[in-house]
């Protein structure tokens, strides 16, 4: 085992050798991570793998492009290929159906699967999601078009958080040296280069699909996120006809780190109910 936490299990999906962590036991849930630099599912969701972990099996994996995942010479990255990356880790692990939780990107990407493929879905957490299509944020702007020093990883940090305590000089460290990675810069700046408009757009699932999802969903927002807008979540409550919206303040980019023991309940609680 590699003393690395962000390096988990290894898995073939859609042909992509998939670095994924798995953890507990029951009901399985898929935890998609957001898209910033750095970015791997260890970092995003290790706070709160370890709470649904006490009720479900846990399944987090870097999706295509990101982390520890095998990133294939000329790969394209496209909303697409993604969803097939997805399905393809279910399909490798024998999943049949999961429940999903969804952050940024990953939000986008877990509302074009269940459009894609609805009864591999049970119920839908989107965390200040992507997947439908809003004015491009500074914040986003910034976050895609980072070039890597650890000055501009700091300033990442301070957009995804409200509470700057949060963000340590140790963390901004550790997310730079991972930005830096052979390979990673990239295929990170391949995916979202100016003027980046155009990938929220991309992102964005067609109205009418989003409108014929029947899945229960919890959508979940920062009131001071800089990075989405609430007007996203907002837009996805009026859309998707089974939908509840929650809202934290004094919040973020970040609400499972902010929030974490808040996010936690709130996920689990959603989940059992099903």
């Amino acid at each position: 085992m590699s003393s690395n936490p962000e390096i988990g299990l290894s898995i073939v999906a859609n042909g992509i050798n998939t670095n994924y962590h798995d953890q507990g036991s029951g009901e399985p849930v898929l935890m998609i991570h957001g898209s910033g630099p750095g970015v791997t599912a260890f970092a995003n969701w290790r706070l709160t793998m370890p709470v649904l972990a006490r009720n479900f099996r846990v399944i987090a994996p870097d999706m295509a492009g990101f982390g520890y995942t095998e990133r294939p010479p000329g790969a394209q990255y496209s909303m697409s290929n993604w969803v097939d990356h997805a399905l393809g880790l279910l399909d490798a692990l024998k999943i049949e159906s999961t429940h999903i939780v969804g952050n940024s990107f990953g939000g986008g990407l877990a509302l074009a699967l269940a459009i894609r493929a609805p009864e591999r879905v049970k119920r839908l957490v989107l965390m200040g999601a992507a997947g439908t299509s809003f004015p491009l944020t500074q914040g986003l702007d910034d976050v895609w078009g980072y070039t890597p020093s650890f000055e501009n990883m700091r300033k990442m940090m301070d957009i995804f958080a409200y509470d700057r305590s949060l963000v340590s000089d140790e963390l901004a460290q550790l997310r730079y040296e991972a930005s830096i990675r052979p390979g990673y810069q990239e295929s990170f700046a391949s995916m979202f280069p100016a003027p980046r408009q155009r990938w929220v757009d991309a992102l964005a699932s067609r109205e009418e699909d989003i409108r014929a999802l029947p899945h229960e969903t919890l959508l979940i927002h920062g009131r001071e996120d800089k990075v989405i807008p609430l007007s996203a979540s907002q837009k996805l409550l009026e859309l998707i006809p089974n939908a509840q919206l929650h809202v934290f303040g004094h919040c973020g980019h970040w609400t499972q780190i902010e929030h974490a023991g808040r996010f936690g309940r709130l996920v689990t609680d959603f989940f059992l109910e099903s």
